[in-house]
């Protein structure tokens, strides 16, 4: 059994124009082997904001799908406790800062790393943007409120650092780029947002994008400071 993480960069049901699911989302869906997937939301980088949950509900219901919410601002220990139940989660977007902090606090994070180790069984999260910056390493955020920062720690799940928002929002990629040439962050991956990695127990196997000219990069470290990668993508549909 393995763990599938599919980290993107933005994208799916919530920045649909008409919040149904996307390609991103059908495809965490392909990946799990089970007959009818319960899928769990955390929306804990919104706060657990209210309408991000109905669009994640109404997105995935119509995908046939079950679905929950893992919601730590109320009834924290019965959400933590039913995560084993999930067989996919999709983790959204939001402050990765608060996100990582609360998840400390509930043991969120340990949870998510106890359920990748169970040999039995295949694991499949999708993170948007903050969601999956929180599972590597270290990220650039603009969580602190002035401006992208590098944020040192994560979970960890997934090695080097994570730009969301690469492509999409300004300056973004020139702080990232200058964060990795001064060892603020270690090399790792600008994800634009309708782009994505699809990790298969913590390696990279393929890379994807479901909107047009949407990329990844490979960031890296080099004698003149970072070089960026374009790498090529699979389209999906």
């Amino acid at each position: 059994m393995s763990t599938h993480f599919v980290a993107t960069g933005g994208g799916g049901f919530s920045m649909a124009s008409d919040h149904r699911a996307t390609a991103v989302d059908r495809y965490l869906l392909s990946l799990t082997d089970a007959a009818n997937p319960l899928v769990c939301f955390v929306p804990t980088a919104s706060a657990d904001d209210g309408l991000y949950v109905s669009q994640f509900i109404s997105a995935f219901t119509r995908l046939g799908a079950r679905t929950s919410i893992l919601t730590l601002w109320s009834g924290a220990a019965d959400a933590i406790r039913r995560m084993d139940e999930a067989d996919v989660f999709v983790v959204g977007g939001g402050n990765t800062v608060n996100l990582l902090a609360l998840w400390a606090a509930h043991g969120v994070g340990e949870k998510f790393k106890a359920l990748a180790a169970q040999p039995d069984r295949t694991l499949v999260i999708g993170g948007v943007a903050a969601g999956a910056a929180a599972f590597f390493q270290s990220s650039a955020t603009d969580s602190y409120g002035n401006g992208i920062a590098p944020l040192p720690f994560g979970l960890g799940m997934l090695a080097g650092s994570f730009c969301p928002h690469y492509s999409s929002e300004k300056d973004r990629a020139t702080k990232y780029r200058e964060l990795v040439a001064t060892s603020a962050l270690p090399g790792g991956f600008g994800v634009d947002d309708g782009a994505g990695i699809h990790f298969v127990d913590g390696e990279p196997q393929s890379f994807f994008r479901e909107r047009k000219r949407s990329r990844v990069y490979r960031i890296e470290q080099d004698e003149n400071g970072a070089s960026a990668t374009s790498v090529p993508v699979n389209v999906l549909s």
